[in-house]
This record gives C-alpha cells, sequence and structure tokens, in this order.
C-alpha cells in the first residue's frame, strides 16, 4: 500500500494543494491507484492536505479509523463494490473535485465493553456499535437510557445502536431507520427480537447514554463490536456519542451523503 500527494501544473491555488493516495490493495484499488500515479504526483500522508482513499466501504472505516485524529479530509472513490461513502471513480480532474467537495463531519460512537475477566475495553465506531450473540441460545439483555431501565429483558439475537452515516449498512438490514445526517439522533435497533415481538427499537438523541447488561452471560454468550473492533464475552456495554472527536470525509456536491442517505429510502 503506497501513500503519496499530489500537485497538479498550471492549477490555481487551493486549499488542497498536496494530496495523499492510499489503496486497498485489492485489483481494481491498485488499478486505479496506478491510473492515478500517472498522471499526478502524490505525496507522503505526513505532508498531505487532503488524502485520497481507494477501495470499498471497509477500506474506507478503516482510513477513517487510521486517520482519525490527524484532522485530514479524506476523499474516498468506489473500487470496490457498494461504495455508500465514496464517491465515483474518475480519473479526470481529480484536484478540482477533491477542492470542489463539500465537507461532511461524521462523530464515532464510543464503545466501552466490560468482559468477565474484569477487562475493559473502549473502541470507536462511525457505523454502529453492535451486540450479537455467540452460541445456540438467544440473547437475554436489559438495556437503559441515561441510567434507567427502560427495557427490563431484550430475548434476541442482538441489538445495535448505529450512527447517520451507519444507518444505511447493518441498521437498515436489521430493518432499522434511516437517520438523516445532521439530525442529532441515533438508532437503537434490536436484531432479530423475540420477546418483545412488537418493539421494534427506538430512536434517540445523540447525547443518550445507552448501557446493555447481558443477563445469564455464561449460558447465553455475547460479543460486542465497534465497527471491525470485536470483543468477545461481553458483560456490560455503554455506547454514548464522543464529540471530542470527528472525520472530516469529502463528497462530491452531486453526491453527498445526504442525498445519498434521501435516495437509499426509495430504492426497491
Amino acid at each position: 500500500m503506497l501513500l503519496f500527494k499530489f500537485e497538479t501544473k498550471g492549477v490555481s491555488p487551493m486549499a488542497y494543494k498536496r494530496l495523499a493516495c492510499m489503496h486497498s490493495g485489492t485489483d481494481r484499488a491498485r488499478q486505479g491507484h496506478a491510473v492515478l500515479c500517472d498522471r499526478y504526483e502524490f505525496v507522503p500522508v505526513e505532508e498531505a492536505d487532503a488524502v485520497i482513499a481507494l477501495g470499498g466501504d471497509g477500506f474506507m472505516l478503516q482510513t477513517l479509523h487510521q486517520h482519525m485524529d490527524r484532522n485530514l479530509p479524506i476523499y474516498g472513490m468506489n473500487r470496490g463494490t457498494v461504495g455508500f461513502l465514496l464517491n465515483e471513480f474518475r480519473e479526470d480532474a481529480l484536484y478540482e473535485r477533491v477542492n470542489a467537495a463539500r465537507e461532511e463531519r461524521i462523530y464515532p460512537l464510543q464503545m466501552i465493553a466490560r468482559t468477565g475477566d474484569g477487562g475493559v475495553h473502549k473502541a470507536a465506531a462511525f457505523n454502529e456499535v453492535a451486540l450479537i450473540r455467540y452460541s445456540q441460545q438467544s440473547a437475554n439483555i436489559r438495556i437503559l437510557i441515561n441510567g434507567e431501565v427502560r427495557l427490563e429483558k431484550l430475548i434476541c439475537d442482538g441489538v445495535l445502536v448505529a450512527t447517520p452515516a451507519g444507518s444505511t449498512v447493518y441498521n437498515l438490514s436489521a430493518r432499522g431507520p434511516i437517520i438523516p445526517i445532521g439530525s442529532n439522533i441515533t438508532a437503537l435497533t434490536p436484531i432479530s427480537p423475540f420477546r418483545p415481538r412488537r418493539w421494534q427499537g427506538a430512536l434517540l438523541p445523540h447525547s443518550a447514554v445507552i448501557d446493555f447488561e447481558i443477563l445469564d452471560p455464561q449460558k447465553r454468550p455475547v460479543g460486542a463490536s465497534a465497527d471491525s473492533h470485536e470483543v468477545k464475552d461481553a458483560m456490560t456495554v455503554t455506547v454514548s456519542e464522543d464529540r471530542s472527536k470527528f472525520v472530516r470525509v469529502l463528497f462530491d456536491e452531486d453526491h453527498s451523503l445526504e442525498e445519498r442517505i434521501i435516495r437509499e429510502q426509495f430504492a426497491f
């Protein structure tokens, strides 16, 4: 994987004059990277004003986590499959596209998972924090919102908390709601609930602190994940939005994240 930046000669001064370029390592991503390298010059990410990420949504998430503390804008181009967080791959006018792009700030969820051996695991999630059973037994989970018990026992395959950016991914597959960007809302969505049957989840203010207590964890073990970071044998999991951190994601004006979320609600 290579990290570079580019400068295009003859272009008027712009905010992002030096770019780094990263790729996921797949054939399509490597091919796209080679095409861009033939046309532009890139520099190491440490010297860049912005980062080009070539790959799929998984690689984009990886890039967001990797550069969360650098305050570097990330401009993704799709060389994967769905590419919800990515712009269309085009080699022409790359410099102009990046500088004309609309910036969205995405705030992560913070997961604090405590395990049976006394361990405490912290991780950030830009899509969702999910709790999933990993035995034949259904998970039994108590849910508290801001310290108050709201659901004494949820019998289910799991439950998740999704950000607006992540509401169209696992959350949507679990029949959760799509949340507009900037709505300051998170989705609490059950996964294959058995009891109570009619409970379909909740929309919560972004400031809510959500606690999950695993009931009978020895017989009904549950794992927790924050995006790709997984923790087994969770006893309790606390989820809240972390407003002290954010990532800057660049989208083409005709392909903004807000527009994609609206479009997704009318896709069949």
